[in-house]
């Protein structure tokens, strides 16, 4: 199963469920993903921890008038497909109110900033 697609229907069903934090698996590309979720401000905090001797990563989730901010996602890249961008085809998602999340050679970066430091890459998911 995809990993990345497994985290992030936790994401989304923690939220929905109204829990405060959720527990992941813990690997260096979730990590990353989640620091970046943390910078463009759709999770509040991530921690490594570990549980029954495995390390998982816990993630402490918002939400803006009771709604979580993580309401859907999209994933862009599948194992069975790999999207790439360049640099002039990133756009913003939903007119600004989303995020695209993208594997630069640079590391995990949202559109906006993948822009600013001008890379392209594997577009990874969409959130909003």
């Amino acid at each position: 199963m995809d990993q990345i697609s497994n985290m992030l229907i936790i994401l989304k069903n923690g939220g929905k469920a109204g829990k405060e934090s959720v527990f992941l698996p813990y690997s260096k590309m979730k990590l990353a993903i989640l620091e970046c979720l943390k910078k463009e401000g759709y999770i509040n905090d991530v921690s490594k921890k570990v549980r029954k001797d495995e390390p998982v990563l816990e993630v402490t989730l918002i939400y803006t008038d009771k709604k979580p901010k993580i309401a859907e996602v999209e994933r862009v890249s599948k194992q069975s497909r790999r999207v790439y961008f360049g640099m002039k085809d990133i756009h913003s998602v939903r007119n600004g109110s989303g995020l695209l999340v993208l594997s630069t050679p640079k590391g995990i970066f949202g559109g906006r900033e993948a822009r600013k430091e001008q890379v392209g890459g594997e577009a990874l998911f969409r959130v909003w």
